[in-house]
């Protein structure tokens, strides 16, 4: 190695031919060298001029004259000149280390010292401790020479970091700490945006499907949870085929076995979902049901023919379960259109007691805000009495003024006295109300109103009445259905005719009487129609609820004036702009395409599909949360969106006042039911 002001040759067998101009010996007095300007600062002595111990105790008389020379030549030219000084040391595991340090860059506690006449002088200060990095391995020679010094003191040849070096080491400790900064910010940079991308996927997703398949309903919670009673359903399935084969064969003995083993099975599994329910005996069933199986396949194994057998038992059991499933949406259909008997006995007692107690005469209070355009107007078309008290009272119970909404009742001939009376002794607090006889309507007859006409017709009769009448369970629930009498009633279709029916309000919101309030209505008058006269949610979800589900597209009116993929939308809570609708005569939109149906060619049956294509284009879609529906048929609904909702509706056939109705969506609508009213009470209607 060299520097500018000497040369220092190291071998790892023996140094020769050393020539020095400038020699320093720093040498530590202790058995560990500590790594720090600190531990160098005590120096009380110099060594000789040389790196290895064999030099040591020389006696050369031309080298000494030599060190005197140079030291001295050192001595008067350190205040003018830098010098790098060369360290040399042995660490503790006996390697060589080397180092090297500018002598202006000592602390004034160092000094020069003279090897002959130990003539001293300042240093200039380290600019921080020293840091050794460098190894250099020392050869057995080597070793051997060092050892054989015996008592010898190891010598250190020190030299420090370059100024440079420290910079250049700071500055990549800054950028690696720089880069570990980023990196963790990265890491959270996109740890929140895949929470973010987690929470938007679940907010998309079509929960009503997923919580009919619930990874924490009860029978997923073991995959194997109900093995065994996969496996005897499974014999018995086999067991019916091979007593099959055997009656076939007449293997009387083994029909008779296979039976009697069949309905062992079938007792031991009883009404068991999982394998935690089985009997205790289902097991040893099980074996004994498996050697009765053994000895059959043994006795009448033939694979055609056993293939043959499950095809046939196949088709059988898929047959009995069209004829299961057309018995069951009769009947449901049946249970949902027959009024129960509490509600039949209500209507009843109501109209006796007006009649009785002279109610005939007394009119509704706060009659002058009918026709105020100022106050919120709701519309009720209805022939149920304690629905329609429902409505209301969950109408006026949330809103924060009662007193600015008016209710308009329409009902029939038959229960107009007993709406009229329940209202009367029960009125909803300081909130307006009227009811009507839609039989009072003069101007709603057939030579107007294409409904009536064509139900005076004879072919409408015959459809309704005669023809197509299920004669018994099997003849399944379409039958039924066309001839529920809500498609014959005008009070399904009067929602058609609402400008005739109010033609002084500008606003109204109609509301079917199975919904439930539980918000304040009040800002859907808000609610900036765009210059449309239909305000509903929309309930298309991918491919579902669009008007090819409502219309015959194979019709060409229909095809080339209407796109099947158009989302659909529901009647139940609807704002309608009466004063557009007049502009538009809308009423005359529908009247054109009923006169096109009369024969039941663009849609079977209902208001929906007419009113999608009378409000095609016309129709402004409102938050979902405003209405949430699918109360009455879906019982997998996302709690949180019903609980938010402003109204519930429960469209389908289980109705929350029928025993059909879904447990868990009940109380939503019963704790609007005044039960401690005494006509209630007399009636049997009871939470």
């Amino acid at each position: 190695m060299k520097s500018c002001c000497g040369s220092i040759l190291i071998s790892s067998s023996r140094i020769t031919n050393l020539i020095f101009q400038v020699i320093i010996h720093v040498v530590l007095i202790g058995a560990v060298f500590p790594g720090t300007l600190a531990g160098l600062e005590d120096f009380k002595g110099s060594w000789p001029s040389f790196d290895c111990p064999q030099w040591l105790g020389q006696k050369t008389t031309g080298l000494e004259q030599e060190q005197t020379d140079t030291a001295a030549a050192i001595s008067s030219h350190l205040p003018d000149k830098d010098i790098d000084i060369i360290v040399t040391y042995s660490d503790i595991s006996g390697d060589v280390r080397i180092r090297s340090v500018r002598s202006k860059d000592l602390s004034a506690s160092w000094v020069w010292k003279d090897p002959i006449d130990d003539h001293t002088q300042s240093f200039k200060p380290f600019a921080r401790p020293l840091q050794f990095e460098t190894r250099f391995e020392v050869s057995d020679d080597h070793q051997t020479n060092e050892s054989s010094s015996g008592d010898e003191i190891q010598q250190f040849v020190l030299f420090p970091v370059h100024p440079l070096k420290i910079k250049r080491q700071k500055l990549r400790q800054e950028r690696k700490e720089r880069r570990t900064l980023e990196l963790i910010q990265q890491g959270k940079e996109v740890d929140s945006e895949m929470n973010a991308a987690a929470v938007e996927r679940a907010r998309g997703l079509d929960t009503t499907v997923m919580g009919r398949y619930s990874i924490w309903r009860k029978e997923y919670e073991n995959p194997n949870s109900d093995s065994t009673l996969k496996l005897m359903r499974d014999q018995i399935i086999m067991a019916k085929a091979y007593a099959k084969i055997a009656k076939a064969k007449n293997y009387n003995s083994l029909y008779d076995s296979l039976l009697e083993q069949s309905r062992k099975s079938h007792h031991a599994i009883g009404d068991a979902n999982s394998d935690a329910e089985l009997l205790p005996c289902a097991l040893d069933r099980a074996k004994e049901m498996g050697h009765m199986l053994s000895l059959a396949k043994d006795q009448l194994y033939d694979c055609i023919e056993v293939a043959r057998t499950l095809r046939t038992m196949v088709q059988m059991t898929e047959t009995n379960i069209r004829e299961k499933k057309k018995k069951s949406a009769f009947l449901t259909q049946l249970a949902a259109k027959t009024v129960p008997r509490p509600l039949h006995c209500l209507p009843l007692v109501l109209a006796t007691d007006y009649l009785l107690q002279g109610y005939e005469n007394k009119a509704f209070p706060n009659s002058e805000k009918l026709e105020d355009t100022s106050l919120y107007h709701y519309a009720i078309f209805s022939d149920n009495v304690l629905a329609t008290s429902v409505v209301i009272n969950s109408t006026v119970l949330n809103a924060k003024e009662p007193e600015k909404h008016v209710f308009h009742i329409v009902t029939d001939k038959l229960n107009f006295v007993s709406m009229r009376m329940w209202f009367l002794v029960n009125p909803p607090a300081s909130a307006a109300i009227e009811v009507k006889n839609v039989d009072e309507f003069t101007w709603l007859n057939s030579s107007y109103c294409t409904v009536l006409r064509q139900l005076e017709s004879a072919r409408m009769r015959e459809y309704y009445f005669n023809a197509h009448q299920a004669s018994s369970t099997t003849s399944g629930s379409d039958n039924l259905k066309y001839r529920n009498p809500k498609y014959l009633s005008m009070l399904n279709h009067l929602r058609f005719y609402l400008p005739e029916v109010y033609p002084k309000l500008q606003k109204i919101l109609f509301l079917d009487d199975d919904i439930v309030v539980q918000k304040d209505l009040t800002p859907l008058w808000s609610v900036d129609l765009q210059g449309m006269v239909n305000g509903a949610i929309e309930t298309c979800k991918e491919s579902f609820h669009r008007l090819d589900k409502y219309l015959n597209f194979s019709n060409p009116k229909i095809s080339q004036n209407f796109d099947p993929n158009a989302c659909g939308w529901a009647f139940g809570m609807n704002m309608f702009d009466l004063k557009e609708w007049r502009l538009r005569n809308i009423t005359g939109i529908y009247h054109r395409w009923q006169d096109m149906n009369e024969d039941r060619t663009l849609w079977k049956l209902g208001t929906l599909p007419p009113g999608l294509l009378t409000f095609y284009n016309l129709t402004y879609p409102l938050d979902r949360s405003w209405h949430v529906l699918g109360l009455g048929y879906d019982p997998a609904l996302n709690q949180t969106a019903i609980q938010n909702a402003g109204v519930v509706h429960y469209n389908g056939n289980y109705k929350p006042w029928l025993d059909l109705a879904i447990d868990k969506y009940r109380s939503y609508w019963s704790k609007y039911v005044m039960f401690d009213n005494p006509y209630l009470k007399l009636c049997n209607i009871g939470s």
